[in-house]
């Protein structure tokens, strides 16, 4: 504290006599409450067959319907290669996400959430006690809100010499 008395002082005299000084405050509060939100990744279908001794009039994926539809899938025909030989056969589908006909977006407000096959929710903030003050002296308080809320205040002292 000393030293910064000295440097001030010593700035003030190496300043010429008609010198200004020039001082500005600023005081300021901010209050943040995160908004509530959810991301949805529509995903796709898949088909995939596997085996050995076995023969196959391979099915697949069917195109959508329509841009909002999922691809379904079509059944192959599969038989035995040699009857009565070992043989193994896997074939797996997985539905895609069609698009719910109540997305629509008005107003900037999703009126649910669509039924994705991936979708991450996070909670809002909780507003609680947050507060934030300034008095008339420049002096703030800030006072804790809930989960998901932040009050942040700042002074500024400007000092300038002309």
């Amino acid at each position: 504290m000393k030293k910064a008395a000295l440097l001030f002082g010593m700035v003030l005299m190496a300043a010429p006599a008609n010198a200004d000084l020039i001082t500005k405050h600023s005081t300021s509060v901010q209050l943040t409450v995160d908004a509530a939100a959810s991301q949805a990744t529509r995903l796709g279908s898949s088909y995939s067959v596997s085996g050995s001794n076995v023969s196959a009039t391979l099915g697949g994926l069917t195109a959508p319907a329509s841009a909002t539809a999922a691809a379904t899938m079509n059944a192959g025909t599969y038989s035995q290669t040699t009857d009565g030989s070992a043989f193994s056969f896997t074939e797996t589908f997985n539905q895609g996400d069609a698009i719910p006909s109540n997305t629509t977006i008005t107003s900037g407000v999703a009126p649910s959430l669509p039924a994705f096959g991936s979708v991450t929710t996070t909670a809002g903030g909780v507003a609680g006690t947050l507060a934030g003050t300034i008095d008339s002296a420049g002096v703030m308080s800030l006072t804790a809100g809930g989960a998901g809320t932040s009050a942040t205040g700042q002074f500024v002292a400007e000092i300038t010499i002309r």
